[in-house]
């Protein structure tokens, strides 16, 4: 698929395989686990311990938890064959070690090829950025309760 990153329309990487509503993962590592097994299914990543170690490396070089409950882990590996994004949503809450100290209830966890420019992959994170800027839409974010609904609040 090629893609032109001018025009990045956020419907390409949002796939309803990949989104659970009701993550079991009760750490950052499960939760980043279970994600990566919708990715491995899904046919998007050919190598779950891969990705998950190179996820886990990014996650050493700063945080994710970007606060308001939201986590964007992410990625960039050799073992993705398609970039995307997997979207977990927490009943509970897990500890992520985030900017503001409070548990995360909903991740996002970018794939990126290693291939892929770094500009697809800055452009797809501010893509995501720009809506969690917005405090109607994390308010949003964190009522949901399909993954209609999350599709559609992502896509608006």
């Amino acid at each position: 698929m090629s893609i032109d990153e001018n025009a990045l329309n956020l419907s390409e990487f949002i796939n309803s395989n990949l989104i659970s509503i009701h993550l079991q993962a009760q750490s950052k590592l499960d939760a980043i686990e279970e994600l990566s097994d919708l990715l491995f299914q899904n046919h998007y990543i050919n190598d779950k311990k891969v990705f998950v170690e190179d996820v886990l490396f990014r996650e050493t070089e700063g945080l994710t938890g970007i606060g308001s409950g939201v986590a964007i882990p992410h990625g960039k590996s050799l073992a993705v064959e398609n970039t995307t994004i997997a979207i977990g949503l927490s009943d509970k809450g897990i500890e992520w070690g985030s900017l503001d100290n409070e548990p995360v209830t909903a991740i996002f966890l970018f794939a990126v090829r290693d291939r892929d420019s770094n500009i697809l992959h800055l452009k797809l994170l501010q893509k995501i950025a720009t809506l969690l800027a917005h405090e109607e839409f994390v308010e949003a974010l964190h009522k949901i309760t399909s993954k209609e609904e999350l599709i559609q609040l992502l896509l608006q």
